[in-house]
């Protein structure tokens, strides 16, 4: 599936009859338009911009509504905070264990993640989250230990 655009997602969501606030096509916009996988404050902060009276409860309440709807992604990392991806299509994640970045890639085929053994054991997958947890590029550059160990 391809990642579905602002437009397109606004136009899914009227249809199914969303009210959509300014505030809320504002929050739907960033996320889909960023590469980034913002927290919540950082939607906050990005929005307040635009919206200075908005309040970080109608943030968390919009982001938990696109959610809900499946139009946005919530990435939860144990005790760290969530993050948000506009990102509706399947792909997977790398995860910066030194700084916190996460990158979006392609999955690799469904073969690969829904393994023979998961079918032999009767179970059916109706989705999947797969992530790879590592060092980034600028982290490796940045850290001595690293570039002396990355061989």
């Amino acid at each position: 599936m391809k990642r579905k655009s602002y437009s397109q997602s606004l136009a899914d969501l009227k249809s199914r009859g969303i009210r959509l606030t300014p505030q809320r096509q504002v929050i739907l916009q960033y996320l889909k338009e960023t590469e980034a996988h913002p927290t919540a404050e950082q939607v906050y902060q990005k929005i307040g911009e635009q919206f200075p009276g908005i309040s970080l409860a109608t943030v968390y309440n919009t982001l938990n509504m696109l959610k809900e709807l499946g139009v946005i992604r919530e990435l939860s990392y144990g005790d760290v905070s969530s993050r948000y991806d506009g990102n509706d299509s399947e792909h997977a994640h790398l995860v910066c264990e030194h700084c916190g970045q996460v990158l979006d890639i392609a999955t690799p085929p469904e073969e690969a993640v829904i393994t023979q053994n998961i079918q032999q054991a009767g179970f059916t997958v109706s989705s999947y989250r797969l992530e790879y947890y590592g060092t980034c590029g600028s982290c490796v550059q940045s850290t001595p230990y690293q570039k002396d160990h990355a061989s």
